[in-house]
């Protein structure tokens, strides 16, 4: 058997990605030499495992504005605003996401590093919606396993550049880092593959509000696949246009999240309103008025 399944069947009380990442920073050894995650056990071997020490975490928790869609023991469902970045890092070392989490959720999974406990899945720091959040170690390899089998259910609304004329369709192209931009995600050969559905849902003089479904979760997804087909996301700072509509960042909203609860196997399915300015923004549209 692998030694990383027999030790998570051993050791209960630690997680099999926790496991792994121990085997991946040589903290298991076998007759003295470390040992990876693959190495088949044989018997009779005396397995030896250096449990380190916690990290301290130099993450402070914030009394932030956050709304809580849902929580119960396992899962928090959160409505991110715009603006908000999701976990610290060396740009932003607070006000994020998950600073607000570590005030308003006591207890938060610890399969990712300090900066990012519970954190599952990611959207943009000017996209605004619903993100789901582990608060322990089966609900978030649980929640990671249905984002990685496609099974989880995640639904957003984009107001887009240009009048789309056909009422649906999907874009299937690889993305990866631009060869052009470092800081930039591009549609690359040899990049990862992504796939983006998408149906119109209002059409404007210039504008069109669309509703898109993920079937994968590379980074600026959406962005860099509705700028790759002609219709960038209106707002967006670093993929769209430089004349484009006032707002606060891409109109790009994480509307729809569904998953199978990590403990009682039920189906969810939550839901956000968008944001003021995207509403606002939607009205002017309708009324025929032009800005930028």
């Amino acid at each position: 058997m692998r030694l990383d399944k027999w030790l998570s069947q051993q050791l209960t009380d630690y997680s099999r990605s926790q496991i792994q990442q121990w085997l991946k920073e040589g903290y298991v050894s076998i007759a003295g030499k470390p040992v990876k995650a693959n190495y088949k056990t044989k018997g009779q071997e005396t397995i030896l495992i250096q449990v380190p020490a916690p990290e301290s975490l130099d993450v402070v928790a914030e009394d932030l504005p956050l709304t809580i869609v849902y929580e119960d023991e396992d899962v928090v469902v959160v409505n991110k605003p715009q603006g908000m970045v999701v976990h610290p890092s060396a740009g932003h070392p607070n006000g994020t996401l998950v600073n607000a989490l570590l005030y308003h959720v006591k207890d938060l999974s610890s399969i990712n590093d300090v900066v990012r406990p519970g954190i599952v899945h990611r959207i943009d720091k000017d996209t605004s919606g619903l993100l789901m959040v582990a608060k322990n170690d089966q609900a978030h390899e649980s929640l990671a396993e249905q984002l990685k089998n496609k099974t989880s259910l995640r639904k957003y609304v984009a107001l887009v550049h240009g009048v789309i004329p056909h009422d649906k369709g999907t874009i299937e192209a690889p993305i990866g880092r631009s060869k052009v931009d470092r800081k930039k995600q591009a549609v690359i050969e040899g990049g990862k593959p992504a796939v983006t559905h998408f149906t119109v849902l209002e059409r404007f003089d210039d504008f069109t509000l669309i509703e898109l479904q993920l079937e994968t979760g590379r980074t600026h997804q959406i962005r860099v696949h509705m700028q790759y087909i002609g219709y960038p996301v209106a707002g967006d700072p670093v993929y769209g246009p430089k004349k484009t509509l006032a707002g606060n960042g891409q109109f790009l909203h994480a509307k729809l999240l569904g998953f199978t609860h990590p403990r009682t196997g039920e189906s969810m399915v939550f839901e956000a309103p968008l944001p003021a300015i995207f509403e606002k923004t939607l009205e002017k549209l309708r009324k025929g008025v032009a800005f930028s």
